[in-house]
């Protein structure tokens, strides 16, 4: 074979996004928070764009010259997400706006000193009712080890302890006794490294700093309690039978009974396995709907996007003249005309933003009607290709428009994306979600005989009734999913027949 080097010349084509078309799709992506605090970054960063003052608390004031959607200008288009021509057209609009600067923007408003002092007062209230850091797993432990009067010694071994456990894991104690001790260690440091485990697993909450399962339980119980013996038993030697529900294996082996082995266990769901788990730091998103659903006096949906605290951007009237001005220095226009370019393309984004969100939550909510009619049993399979081919536009840009947006409807506030779901096809060639099947599935389960519950198979036999086919391993999977134990392990044990 042959090998050889040189130089070839390629012709080949490659699509590549202006970086302006990536700020028009990170816009459309962005929920309306996260628009507002995108806004005044740019604000603060481009001198030339201004907001009109606005209270929210009037209403909308429309002005009847202003230029309808079907009598805009060219100048005055929206942007429009080309793939298959790189945005040509809007490029070469923008240049044009920038050379025809002063028949092109509209007279603006600076804004107001009040208006400034109200957006400080409004950041000085949100830091002032943050919500302060919750005590962690740590601290709550250190302050009960503080109180108690323990030699000095065994004290720092029990706050080595401390600083191993975690929330997220439960609050178990992970590391081996002897890896928290030096190098060098005795048989007397081990002996304190247990005493000093002791004292913490004493401390609140019960069960904490267990090193597994069965010792978290045995730490909770008290001599106090009912079937006190019993519980031990179990918890030492049946944690995976009771678990798995081989109640009478567990009979045979105690001599308990079944009724006895069934009250025990309820008691045992009864203590905490995760007992550190409740200083774990959830995070509560506030969630703002981005679209509003209504229904008028015919009981037609009607679409509203709440972007009403999203400011009206202008071009700064004041740089505009500088512009014109003769006495402008070149490094001055040139640098206000590519303020200018960034600033246009920003209220045109926020604009394309607003006509493809509301588009694409109508083509939606036309889809979805019976689901806001009738509730979830009624939700129709849905796919994000059906409204882009609906909408006219790429599929990523349905995905970009529902992506982290809130919609609020009769049935409450809701994410756009529980709107698409998958599905199958019944016997009869009708389409159904997969939601319904969940459903229908839970209620089978809900009225099974629990002396006999339905296995996979058996359930699959019994949607096929209902004029769902599905297979047994998609059953078997979305069981699990809803958190629904096998048919042994939802038996009733009490209600089998001996």
């Amino acid at each position: 074979m042959r090998m050889s080097m040189g130089l070839q010349a390629r012709q080949m084509q490659v699509q590549k996004l202006a970086p302006r078309m990536i700020q028009s799709m990170e816009i459309l992506q962005l929920p309306t928070l996260a628009l507002q605090e995108r806004i005044e970054q740019e604000m603060n960063e481009n001198p030339l764009l201004e907001q009109q003052d606005v209270d929210p608390s009037e209403p909308d004031r429309l002005d009847d010259d202003a230029p309808s959607a079907d009598t805009r200008s060219e100048d005055e288009k929206e942007l429009v997400v080309d793939n298959d021509h790189a945005n040509q057209d809007d490029f070469e609009r923008l240049e044009k706006m920038v050379n025809d600067l002063p028949s092109t923007f509209d007279d603006s408003f600076r804004r107001s000193s009040n208006r400034m002092q109200d957006d400080a007062d409004r950041r000085h209230d949100l830091m002032a009712n943050a919500q302060s850091r919750p005590e962690s797993l740590n601290d709550f432990l250190l302050h009960q080890l503080a109180e108690m009067d323990i030699d000095d010694r065994i004290e720092k071994l029990a706050e080595r302890i401390i600083s191993t456990l975690d929330a997220r894991d439960g609050g178990y104690l992970r590391t081996p006794l002897v890896d928290l001790l030096s190098a060098g260690h005795t048989e007397e440091d081990l002996h304190l490294a247990e005493k000093a485990l002791g004292i913490v697993q004493s401390l609140e909450p019960a069960g904490i700093a267990a090193r597994d399962l069965s010792e978290c339980l045995l730490n909770q119980l008290s001599p106090a309690i009912p079937h006190y013996e019993e519980m031990k038993t179990l918890i030492r030697s049946h944690l995976v039978d009771l678990a798995e529900n081989r109640l009478p294996q567990i009979a045979k082996k105690t001599n308990f009974t079944i009724e006895q082995i069934q009250e025990i266990r309820e008691e045992l769901h009864m203590l905490n396995p995760k007992p550190g788990a409740a200083f774990m730091e959830t995070y509560v998103p506030n969630v703002t709907p981005d679209i509003i659903l209504e229904q008028d006096d015919e009981g037609e949906y009607k679409v509203r996007l709440d972007d009403d605290r999203v400011p009206t951007l202008f071009i700064s009237d004041y740089y505009r003249s500088r512009l014109q001005d003769p006495n402008s220095t070149t490094e001055e226009r040139e640098f206000i005309k590519q303020k200018i370019s960034s600033a246009q393309w920003l209220i045109d984004s926020i604009e394309q933003r607003r006509s493809t969100l509301t588009k694409v939550a109508e083509a939606i909510v036309e889809h979805q009607k019976k689901f806001l009619d009738e509730g979830p049993e009624a939700i129709e399979p849905l796919k994000m290709q059906q409204i882009a081919d609906k909408v006219g536009v790429h599929v990523t840009t349905v995905s970009r428009a529902v992506d982290d947006k809130w919609i609020q409807t009769p049935r409450g506030i809701l994410p756009l994306k529980r709107f698409f779901v998958g599905g199958t096809q019944t016997e009869d060639g009708d389409d159904v979600a997969w939601d319904t099947i969940r459903l229908k599935l839970q209620e089978l389960i809900d009225k099974e005989d629990k002396s006999n519950p339905y296995s996979d198979e058996q359930l699959v036999d019994e949607l096929k009734k209902a004029s769902m086919t599905v297979a047994r391993r998609t059953v078997t999977k979305y069981r699990k999913r809803m958190g629904i134990p096998s048919s042994r392990q939802r038996r009733d044990w009490s209600l089998v027949k001996k």
